[in-house]
């Protein structure tokens, strides 16, 4: 018999959260879905949460368990993407991408681990991107914080497996969501001449990719199968055919091949 959870998801307002949360919840779950605009859902509880801000996700994570009595399973899904080149990255752009898909992750796990530490139990899925195993050209910073997440993951999962606490990842490829319309464009890089127009070739190949993708619920479906699972791979790639090869080609090619191959790719 399926066991009923109580799971959180970030950035449950659209995409891969909203997909998520409505597919966890229709599977007879306990969903609380944390976004920063309201939002109202038959079977999914909707909280006010800003992941950026570790108040806001102490309170969230208090309010859960005070209802809830307990927290089965983390989603950290919220996320948002920078495009640009790296030289020309403000620092408000270099923050903003880090605080939200790296420090939201992070704020989000220590607000919850006090919880499953207590319950000797819990299950952690981090949202990275196969942007967080090979450095994408013109998607830098988004790349560096989806690496940062594959690094804080693997290194939680070695810290809190005595507790009983699994931590895998998710590493999606390209998807049709609203993530493409809602990327940031450094205005920047496209003033730039040298960067300018080799930026915006590359934007189009990756516009074009993202809305020719999977559809969310695909990696929803994936994200229900690991929280339900007894023992979740580490690593989860979810992607098409072309791009899951690229994982498993990245891993074995010298460096240089690899960054050749992604400067063809993208036309950089």
């Amino acid at each position: 018999m399926k066991q009923h959870l109580v799971i959180v998801v970030t950035g449950a307002s659209s995409g891969f959260g909203k997909a998520t949360a409505e597919l966890l919840a229709s599977r007879g779950h306990t969903v609380y879905g944390l976004c920063r605009r309201p939002m109202e859902h038959p079977a999914v509880r909707y909280l006010r949460c800003d992941v950026t801000d570790r108040g806001q996700t102490l309170r969230a994570m208090e309010s859960v368990v005070a209802e809830a009595g307990r927290i089965d399973v983390l989603v950290n899904n919220a996320g948002m993407g920078i495009g640009g080149s790296l030289e020309l990255a403000t620092d408000e752009e270099v923050r903003l991408q880090m605080e939200t898909n790296f420090m939201g992750c992070v704020h989000m796990c220590q607000a919850a681990l006090p919880h499953m530490r207590r319950a000797r139990a819990g299950k952690i899925i981090n949202l990275s991107s196969i942007g967080g195993v090979m450095g994408l050209p013109y998607q830098g910073f988004y790349s560096a914080s989806k690496f940062a997440i594959e690094g804080f993951s693997e290194a939680l999962a070695a810290e809190v497996a005595r507790f009983g606490i699994k931590v895998c990842m998710v590493e999606p490829g390209d998807f049709a969501t609203g993530f493409t319309a809602s990327r940031r464009n450094s205005q920047a890089t496209l003033d730039d001449p040298d960067y300018g127009p080799v930026f915006r070739r590359s934007l189009a190949i990756i516009e074009k990719e993202e809305n020719g993708g999977l559809r969310p619920e695909a990696l929803a479906r994936r994200v229900a199968r690991l929280a339900e699972s007894a023992r979740p791979p580490l690593r989860n790639v979810v992607a098409n055919a072309e791009q899951w090869l690229s994982v498993v080609v990245k891993r074995l090619l010298p460096g240089n091949w690899m960054v050749a191959i992604l400067r063809g790719y993208y036309k950089s």
